[in-house]
């Protein structure tokens, strides 16, 4: 049997307390089961938002999607994580990731490093986030489900090794790019991402969720005028391979529900967040899928 279907949005925008609040309420109301913000520069503060998120909800998760471990000193990290973990009331969802954006390092005066730098630091972290979380070196701590972002052959040993959660983006850095931009990959370049991973997770007693995170989703009947602008922007780009992109969800409500289940029957995706703009339009989904 499949995992049941879990839904996340990723909440980007800074707001005033109020306004913040009623997204958060939304996405609940919504059906989503973790409310998730991001560790950019420029977006918010991720443990202060996620305690503000909590006080207005009482099922979703928390979640950070993902830190970027070059911005945290580890043991100053898990005071963060043990204080907002206290404070939300045991729902939070540590997501991690070793960075990948240069000009944001650059900004914040802090070391980018090279790939092999990046995620040295993303395994002392975790390493010191085992350490201290409950072990009573931190008041009122305890381990908190641990998701980790990437590709890499490194990080998805890690992820393998450590994570509960396995979380892959569908898409990769554009060579050379300092301000982190992205292309899509194909779905045969992902599947084969979750086929490296399975292969290092084969020891593990218990099999880890695996995490999607969805660039689009557009309800529509006219699939192919919705993904003609994403084809425009991308070299050699098709909309017949657009359309078979699987972090973009595309179509009417039934199809993309239809598609949401075939990736699950591929790739074992049974997590899925969403960006904060498609909140809404993901709504009709989550109502049909929940529960299954």
């Amino acid at each position: 049997m499949p995992r049941p279907f879990r839904f996340g949005v990723n909440l980007l925008d800074p707001a005033p307390a109020g306004e913040w609040q009623a997204r958060c309420r939304r996405a609940e109301e919504f059906g989503y089961d973790v409310i998730q913000v991001p560790d950019h520069l420029g977006m918010v503060a991720p443990f202060p938002a996620l305690v503000a998120a909590a006080a207005v909800t009482e099922r979703p998760r928390l979640g950070t999607a993902v830190l970027n471990a070059g911005f945290w000193n580890p043991t100053l990290l898990a005071r963060e994580v043990a204080t907002t973990d206290a404070l939300t009331g045991g729902r939070l969802e540590l997501g991690l990731g070793t960075g990948y954006v240069q000009a944001e390092h650059d900004r914040a005066g802090l070391p980018f490093g090279s790939p092999r730098a990046r995620v040295d630091r993303l395994e002392r972290t975790i390493e010191e986030l085992d350490r201290l979380l409950g072990s009573g070196e931190l008041p009122h701590s305890q381990r908190v489900p641990l998701l980790i972002g990437g590709n890499g052959d490194r990080t998805l040993r890690l992820t393998a090794e450590h994570a509960d959660i396995a979380a892959f983006t569908g898409a990769r850095l554009v060579p050379g790019s300092s301000t982190g931009q992205l292309l899509p990959v194909g779905a045969g370049e992902l599947q084969e991402s979750v086929a490296r991973y399975r292969r290092l997770a084969e020891g593990r007693k218990e099999p880890a969720e695996l995490n999607l995170l969805i660039q689009q989703v557009t309800v529509t009947d006219d699939r192919a005028a919705a993904v003609r602008p994403l084809v425009e922007r991308v070299p050699g780009a098709t909309v017949e391979g657009a359309l078979e992109l699987p972090i973009l969800l595309v179509g009417t409500v039934e199809q993309i529900v239809a598609q949401v289940l075939a990736q699950r029957e591929r790739y074992g995706f049974t997590y899925l967040t969403v960006l904060e703009p498609y909140m809404e339009a993901f709504a009709p989904v989550i109502a049909e899928l929940g529960g299954r």
